[in-house]
């Protein structure tokens, strides 16, 4: 594996009864980039994330990370390895404040994992860097809201907060701008930017503006498999991926 790469597929195959969800995919991405994975509905892209992250088991080839072939590793111990996914649909405990579902987050790294019979005081310990968590993704103000009374781009915003509680090496982010108005997309936007300075992210995305300013490489996905890859002009101007698009387009 080559040293600037922090995660490699190598021929990955995904079959359901038959059906090849993917087909032969090759995924390079680079250490400390934003790298990103498109394509129409339907495409693979998210068969491709559950596999990375163990949901689901290749049928063939290899998953790659820092150098070491973790195809085989359970769920759990990629996420120990630093690989970490935030979801397409909101995941937070709604009923607990901003502050307690970070902190939840952070009780994976300590020794308290899971322990919810703790005692209260015990867990404050890990109240500073919850704040400091929130900080980072501008919810500071709202420690004490209760998670369900979040308008749906702060909810988003809480969730990158608790995945980055996990302190991932490489962040896989499903669709991280699905739903939000303008203003909340851009602070999304500027959110991924700041993460990206101490680490890598892979992400889904169906806002191509989103997908412009932020991803350095882009990865085309169509019907599982690899359609093209390089920059946004370079897969842009490819007209296979304005066929693929297009083509989705006029069957929506």
């Amino acid at each position: 594996m080559d040293a600037g790469y922090i995660l490699e597929t190598k021929n990955l195959v995904k079959e359901f009864k038959g059906f090849v969800a993917v087909s032969d995919v090759n995924l390079r991405v680079r250490k400390g980039e934003i790298h990103g994975l498109i394509g129409p509905n339907g495409a693979g892209k998210t068969t491709v994330f559950n596999l990375l992250t163990k949901f689901l088991s290749p049928t063939r080839g290899s998953i790659w990370y820092k150098g070491e072939d973790i195809t085989r590793q359970a769920p759990a111990e990629i996420a120990r390895r630093g690989i970490v996914r935030s979801f397409q649909i909101s995941a937070v405990f709604p009923h607990l404040t901003v502050l307690e579902n970070v902190r939840i987050g952070l009780q994976r790294k300590t020794k308290t994992s899971f322990r919810f019979w703790e005692s209260e005081s015990s867990l404050k310990t890990l109240d500073a860097q919850a704040r400091e968590l929130l900080e980072k993704v501008g919810l500071e103000s709202s420690a004490n809201v209760i998670a369900v009374e979040l308008p749906y781009g702060r909810k988003r915003a809480l969730e990158v907060a608790t995945t980055l509680a996990v302190d991932p090496e490489l962040l896989l982010l499903d669709e991280p701008t699905q739903g939000l108005g303008h203003e909340d997309v851009d602070r999304v936007k500027d959110l991924i930017r700041k993460l990206a300075a101490d680490r890598t992210i892979l992400m889904v995305e169906h806002n191509m503006g989103v997908v412009a300013d932020l991803c350095s490489v882009i990865t085309v996905m169509q019907r599982g498999m690899v359609l093209a890859e390089g920059s946004y002009a370079e897969v842009s101007a490819n007209p296979q991926v304005r066929e693929a698009y297009m083509g989705a387009n006029n069957h929506a």
